[in-house]
């Protein structure tokens, strides 16, 4: 599979448009690893936001010999639909709203203070489970990679990056296997390259769509995983 680029964002072309073509994410990770093949055993991290990017991340560490972490990020959902959001949380306490989004709903102040203070509340005990008292690695001088399952409206996504950036990412890249065109080129603006195995266009998109084999990942899985990585986690 050859890697094509339009400004700063990497592609398959093969790939571009279709539906069901990673079996599961694990094997959606091992593509992006071959992607992103100059990288490895270079002073780079992988950062995966949980739940559906930690198996994706952790076979992609794995192809480049990389440590692995965690970049624990939840959007702020609808009242009346936790599947949509209209902003996102990051590890830090970062507050990223979707200004334009936000005008349009019946929403008041109280109840998106409301909501913040939830998903906040929810990326702390996150945080809590996952990583314990484990500090947030050193990312000064390093370049981070942040891996997700799929970027559908690419905002959690965007509060990630500027939660790494602040913590001091000399280069922050982005590693999904299936996006929306309009995601993609959105959050182009914010990174330093962006890789997206299978770019997809149209009204409609879900992630899942991608691939064969779609479920939920739970806290089970993703522990394992952890666990499994061992000293790969850390920042030494």
């Amino acid at each position: 599979m050859g890697l094509e680029w339009q400004g700063n964002v990497a592609e398959l072309p093969e790939l571009r448009g279709k539906v069901r073509v990673f079996p599961q994410r694990a094997d959606a990770g091992r593509v992006l690893g071959g992607m992103l093949a100059s990288l490895r055993g270079t002073p780079s991290i992988v950062l995966a936001i949980p739940a559906g990017g930690v198996p994706v991340g952790a076979a992609l560490a794995q192809e480049l010999e990389l440590p692995f972490d965690l970049a624990v990020v939840s959007k702020i959902t609808l009242p009346w639909n936790t599947e949509a959001g209209y902003g996102a949380v990051a590890f830090d306490g970062l507050v990223l709203l979707n200004r334009p989004l936000l005008a349009q709903l019946p929403l008041g102040e109280e109840e998106v203070a409301e909501g913040i203070a939830a998903t906040r509340h929810k990326v702390e005990r996150r945080l809590a489970d996952l990583r314990g008292d484990r500090p947030f690695p050193d990312l000064s001088d390093r370049t981070a990679i942040l891996v997700d399952d799929g970027l559908a409206s690419g905002f959690t996504m965007q509060a990630a990056v500027q939660a790494v950036r602040q913590a001091g990412a000399s280069r922050v890249l982005v590693a999904a296997p299936t996006g929306h065109d309009h995601a993609v080129q959105s959050l182009s603006e914010l990174v330093d390259e962006l890789y997206c195995a299978n770019i997809r266009f149209g009204s409609r998109f879900a992630v899942a769509d991608a691939y064969e084999h779609w479920y939920d990942v739970p806290d089970a899985e993703l522990k394992a995983i952890l666990r499994e990585k061992g000293g790969h986690h850390t920042n030494s």
